[in-house]
């Protein structure tokens, strides 16, 4: 009888407006056991690949986590918001009916290779012992210092202004948002990101994801197969 650890990585299309832990909780659920857990958080309003790892496997969350990530999704410019995203409030900025596809890949262009970024005030980033969005919501001020990340790709795959779609490959620790705020700033009329999914996490891709309601009813099916 095979008495090895358990221990086993799932790959999940995280659905729009769960949250990460949303997905592990219904997981642990399902197996019964306490040790599990994702590598890479993803922001509720974002889809795509999480990684879920159970058990023994646990143990390769941060490998998994320092690997290179894409991402598809969409700006809008014009506007912004506080989170750079749908959380909050979306406020007009400027007209961006002037600008042309060569401006916005000229503007890209500064925010690919190495380059220092700062996160997002709305971000899960602990300083002081306390998550920084916390402090946004409440209106305190948080100042964040840049941080430096990778952008290999950043591509526009659609323009339609005012949304832009794009195809970004990045290292770990990279905020999409921030590249919205930032390219905003650059082409001087505001952005924000209306909707983003992780195809991929080094090795690992989206097309290969299953959808969490049917990997629990699969675990469960199995454990009952099992007795």
């Amino acid at each position: 009888m095979d008495e090895k650890p358990y221990g086993e990585v799932f790959l999940i299309n995280k659905p729009y407006q769960w949250t990460s832990f949303d997905v592990v909780k219904k997981v642990r659920n399902a197996l019964k056991i306490k040790k599990v857990g994702h590598a890479g958080t993803l922001d509720p309003l974002a889809t795509g690949l999480l990684i879920i790892c159970a058990g023994k496997k646990t143990k390769s969350i941060n490998d998994f986590m320092g690997q290179e990530k894409e991402y598809t999704g969409t700006f809008v410019l014009g506007k912004t918001t506080e989170s750079f995203d749908l959380e909050q409030e979306v406020k007009e900025v400027a007209d961006p009916s002037h600008l042309s596809l060569e401006d916005i890949q000229v503007a890209c262009k500064k925010f690919s290779g190495d380059i220092m970024q700062v996160p997002p005030t709305h971000s899960a980033i602990k300083k002081d012992g306390k998550r920084v969005y916390e402090s946004a919501r409440k209106g305190i001020d948080v100042k964040l210092e840049p941080r430096p990340v990778q952008v290999s790709t950043f591509e526009i795959t659609r323009c339609e202004l005012p949304e832009i779609d794009f195809r970004i490959v990045c290292s770990k620790g990279t905020y999409i948002r921030s590249l919205a705020r930032d390219l905003g700033e650059e082409l001087k009329v505001g952005a924000y990101m209306s909707a983003l999914t992780r195809t991929r996490i080094g090795d690992f891709h989206l097309k290969d994801a299953e959808e969490v309601l049917d990997l629990v009813e699969k675990i469960k099916a199995e454990k009952e197969a099992k007795g």
